[in-house]
């Protein structure tokens, strides 16, 4: 576990993790590691790639065996242990953190987030702050460099990247491949040459900056607009930066497909995610419709879990033509942030 995620745990956590360190390496719980959910009064869970773990009579075993009326000794979340790791996360100065908490999480170094829950309060209907934290969940960020490697020719032709929608339920590994893509172009390959990309990371989860930082390494030639509304800097990049390529996660409302065609027409190209599970299922959303019919997008690549997270169901072009004999995936797409 890297020292970024050990040294925001509060200390009885960290115990257990001294305590069962050598089991842990030999298991690979650590590497596997997805995400930690603390809530007060309740266990501990440890959510690997596999199954979710809680901590009892001194061993980890599968929540599915958990039950809350055994007086079995489990590794409990108590307030104190919220209030710890609130601390620890925001380095007691969480006030320094009140913009992060209206979007309902703060990320610390190493592009790791931890989501907060408890009382929002409300002023003009939008999210002034949370108080009365009862409820963490510490999601650790996976780089998976190379994922993207088999689906590049595909969005590639004549020297230029075509404009790209990939479409995911959750948990298919949309971001990690997003994320990969962006790197690739703005690095560049054996094929193509390095590219400026702007990156709008609404939710900091692409690039995971931290301090302005990007934590995720999203390549060199690669801007990124953290924290800010996909329409609105989708236009500040054009604006600021000049891009060839602006890349954007989770597209939705109105405002993100007139900032899409803005940005085709001066001659940028768009790679974006959206959550569904075929172009089927998304043509039934009026304002995404008009994208489809309109022939906006070049490539529609599809995401399962078929052969594991992260398996490219089909790749579609823009007259909706299969351009893939049959799934893929690789063993080094198996994990997903």
């Amino acid at each position: 576990m890297s020292d970024d995620i050990y040294n925001v745990l509060p200390n009885r956590i960290k115990e257990v993790f001294r305590y069962e360190e050598d089991k842990l390496n030999q298991n690979n719980i650590f590497n596997d590691l997805v995400e930690i959910r603390i809530r007060i009064n309740k266990p501990i869970i440890f959510r690997n790639s596999g199954h979710d773990l809680i901590y009892i009579n001194n061993s980890f075993v599968d929540a599915s065996l958990f039950d809350k009326n055994n007086k079995c000794e489990y590794l409990c979340a108590s307030l104190e242990d919220v209030n710890e790791m609130i601390d620890l996360v925001s380095d007691y100065s969480l006030y320094a953190f009140e913009d992060d908490l209206r979007q309902g999480y703060i990320t610390i170094k190493g592009g790791h987030r931890v989501g907060i829950a408890g009382k929002v309060v409300i002023d003009m209907d939008r999210v002034k702050n949370i108080k009365n934290i009862s409820f963490l969940n510490l999601r650790i960020a996976h780089q998976i460099k190379g994922c993207a490697k088999n689906v590049m020719p595909y969005i590639q032709a004549d020297r230029k990247y075509l404009h790209t929608l990939i479409i995911s339920p959750p948990g298919c590994g949309k971001t990690t491949l997003l994320r990969d893509i962006i790197r690739t172009i703005s690095d560049g390959d054996k094929n193509y040459s390095g590219r400026d990309v702007g990156v709008v990371d609404e939710r900091s989860e692409i690039a995971a900056c931290y301090m302005g930082l990007p934590q995720n390494d999203v390549g060199f030639r690669t801007d990124v607009l953290d924290n800010c509304p996909k329409a609105t800097g989708m236009l500040m990049l054009l604006r600021t930066m000049n891009p060839e390529v602006i890349a954007v996660d989770e597209i939705g409302d109105s405002k993100d497909v007139e900032a899409i065609r803005y940005v085709i027409n001066c001659g940028c190209t768009i790679i974006a995610t959206i959550h569904g599970d075929s172009i089927d299922e998304i043509r039934t959303r009026p304002i995404i419709r008009k994208l489809i019919d309109e022939r906006v997008f070049d490539r529609y690549i599809i995401l399962g879990k078929s052969m594991g997270v992260g398996t490219i169901n089909n790749i579609f072009d823009e007259r909706g033509n299969e351009l893939l004999k049959k799934p893929f995936s690789t063993e080094e797409y198996l994990e997903v942030y």
